[in-house]
């Protein structure tokens, strides 16, 4: 009989994180669904106030995976509140009646992995708990087209013409400190691009990444659970493989970020919608939009997800006896952050005639 070490009897966590719409939240969709046996817990944080990805993560619960056992931390990046809020979460999730097998952790799209990963070292988990893995989900098409690796010479011949130009933008930041912490990287999306854009996001990946890393094509988050679960990373004791650029300070803000909650009633043209949320991502710089659609006539609500230009709607579920109303979650940079300005442009020609 093979003896039982006590790291053996930890709970297995995957930390998934990845930059704003990269598809983590499909990914934990086909992990719920193709659990291979396990019963899993899901955790998930939010940037803003909006629980989107937990919602439509708890219509996907079934017995391996029950509702009870999705937990969700919004309006504050989970990686600035391990004491107040992460711990206290973990901590439910380990007391829940039936132990979880694994534990699914999302992070928001800002969140830095490597915080995170320390706070598994605090004393009322480290015995309990144990990092299986760091997956990083990345946007094929976004690495392929450079937007999260900076070329440094092309910024400094910008910084000489604008001064007010940095070397590097927080974006980049966050994308290669994601980078840096993961154990395997996942390209989404890869059945919207060709093989060609695919190395060109292989080298990019490789480029900044600080070890050799498992680099998986995926394409509606469908992967095999084994190539990704089970790992025994026990990510808590490598962090110094995983360097960051945060590295010797104390805390980070995301102060170059900013959400903001756009309340709205019916809509009449769903199109004249996703036009305008297309506009704002090209005008606006506006970095992400989701939430729900109340669409005139229609009795299941629509669910919208941008990711810059790109625009996904479906009809996910009838409205039930919640309120319909169309309620939006916009996430940009701080200075492109304007209520005033993006409720205009998303109420322009959308709204039905009285």
């Amino acid at each position: 009989m093979i003896a039982t070490t006590p790291s053996l009897e930890k709970i297995p966590v995957t930390v998934i994180t990845g930059f704003l719409g990269a598809g983590k939240t499909t990914l934990i969709r086909h992990l719920m669904t193709n659990s291979q046996g396990r019963r899993l817990a899901v955790l998930v944080n939010e940037f803003g106030t909006l629980g989107v990805d937990g919602d439509i993560l708890k219509s996907c619960a079934d017995e391996n995976c029950p509702a009870e056992n999705i937990l969700e931390l919004a309006n504050g990046c989970i990686c600035c509140t391990v004491a107040d809020d992460f711990i206290p979460t973990v901590e439910k999730l380990m007391a829940l009646p039936q132990r979880p097998d694994h534990i699914l952790i999302e992070t928001s799209g800002l969140a830095l992995p490597k915080p995170l990963l320390k706070a598994f070292d605090w004393p009322s988990i480290r015995s309990r708990i144990t990092v299986d893995g760091v997956i990083t989900v990345a946007d094929a098409e976004a690495v392929a087209e450079g937007r999260f690796t900076p070329d440094q010479e092309a910024v400094e011949a910008q910084r000489q013409a604008d001064e007010s130009l940095d070397h590097e933008t927080p974006l980049a930041e966050v994308f290669e400190d994601q980078l840096s912490c993961a154990d395997i990287v996942l390209l989404s999306k890869a059945d919207l691009v060709d093989q060609a854009c695919l190395d060109r996001a292989r080298d990019t990946i490789v480029s900044l990444s600080p070890r050799p890393l498992p680099i998986v094509p995926m394409s509606d988050g469908a992967i095999d659970p084994q190539v990704i679960l089970g790992l025994g990373a026990a990510a808590e004791d490598d962090l110094a493989s995983r360097p960051s650029h945060h590295d010797g300070e104390d805390e980070h803000e995301h102060e170059d970020f900013d959400s903001v909650v756009i309340d709205l009633p019916e809509i009449s043209d769903p199109e004249t919608l996703v036009a305008a949320v297309r506009r704002l991502a090209r005008e606006q710089q506006i970095l992400r939009v989701k939430g729900y659609v109340a669409v005139k006539g229609k009795p299941m609500r629509m669910l919208l997800q941008a990711v810059g230009e790109r625009v996904r709607t479906q009809y996910d579920r009838p409205w039930g006896t919640q309120l319909r109303q169309t309620r939006l979650v916009v996430i940009a940079e701080h200075d492109h952050v304007d209520a005033g300005t993006i409720r205009a442009a998303l109420t322009d020609g959308t709204t039905p005639e009285k």
